[in-house]
């Protein structure tokens, strides 16, 4: 534990936290005897952890099947990480979020509008150097100026100061950003966090199968665009609802999209964490199933 809290950043108190001072507490306990009579199931049968709808989605506005704008959001603080932790900006801290606006043209995105990145950093540095460093070396690496706008505008640290992040700025984990965990708000989320959920948590296994398949849809060129959802109820293994929009996409009308995966694929939770038999989706067998996690 110690040693994910300095690789992730914090290494002394005035980063957020001290990872040789702070205390670190481990506490659990079994699940619910009445919800792993129904989750362990018999003879094999895992049932759903809980109940809920969850979401897939995929586009192919980019090559990781994934809307643009959270695609470059990612970038941003992916960015902003690797500058910290090479040395090269040494003020930077590891709390730090992102956003970007795209101007789409149907349906396709043409143009960044706004940039926000909001990053936390050492009390020495000043407003002016910190948006200077951030608009060279974070946002000019990431958003080319023929991507950007007539009306281009970024927003660096647009409170002024981000000294105080982390665990002392602002505590708690789970059901935090639930929104960037996903599609920056390209398409619904189910409403569940998965931080802290084990795989028999469909808030978690159920969604990343949807974007497994909502991804299959678009690399089989079934359609440019495809979302998946899938609903259970706590302790039934075979989902309660099950469907599939295409937004008119679709490149052949007449195929059945949700009846082909519903042949295909096994949307129960067990079967939806089994190894992948093929890294080809192009190639997918009857009763493949995904890894959890894998290509998501």
């Amino acid at each position: 534990m110690r040693s994910v809290l300095r690789e992730t950043g914090y290494t002394t108190a005035e980063s957020g936290i001290d990872p040789d001072q702070c205390e670190i507490q481990i506490r659990f306990n079994r699940q619910s005897a009445n919800i792993s009579q129904g989750v362990d199931g018999l003879k094999g049968v895992l049932g759903a952890g809980d109940q809920g709808l969850m979401f897939g989605y995929a586009t192919d506005e980019t090559p990781e099947r994934m809307p643009a704008p959270i695609l470059y959001a990612h970038r941003l603080v992916r960015r902003l990480a690797n500058l910290r932790k090479s040395g090269s900006v040494p003020w930077l801290r590891p709390d730090a979020k992102s956003q970007v606006t795209f101007f789409y043209r149907d349906g396709l995105p043409t143009s960044v509008n706004r940039v926000v990145i909001s990053t936390q950093h050492e009390d020495s540095i000043t407003n002016d150097e910190l948006i200077e460093t951030v608009e060279r070396q974070v946002i000019d690496h990431v958003i080319p100026p023929e991507l950007r706008s007539a009306d281009y505008c970024a927003f660096i640290n647009p409170t002024g100061r981000f000294v105080t992040g982390g665990p002392n700025g602002d505590t708690g984990l789970t059901g935090r950003k639930i929104i960037v965990d996903t599609y920056g708000g390209a398409a619904p989320h189910g409403g569940g966090a998965f931080s802290g959920k084990d795989p028999s948590k469909v808030d978690r296994s159920a969604a990343y199968m949807a974007r497994f398949l909502a991804k299959t849809v678009v690399d089989r060129g079934w359609a440019s665009r495809a979302l998946v959802q899938v609903a259970y109820a706590i302790g039934v293994a075979d989902p309660v609802s099950f469907a599939v929009e295409t937004f008119g996409t679709e490149r052949n009308s007449r195929r059945n999209v949700r009846g082909e995966l519903l042949r295909e694929f096994d949307l129960r939770p067990r079967q939806s964490l089994k190894p992948s038999i093929l890294r080809d989706r192009s190639t997918i067998p009857l009763r493949h199933t995904a890894t959890l996690g894998e290509q998501i």
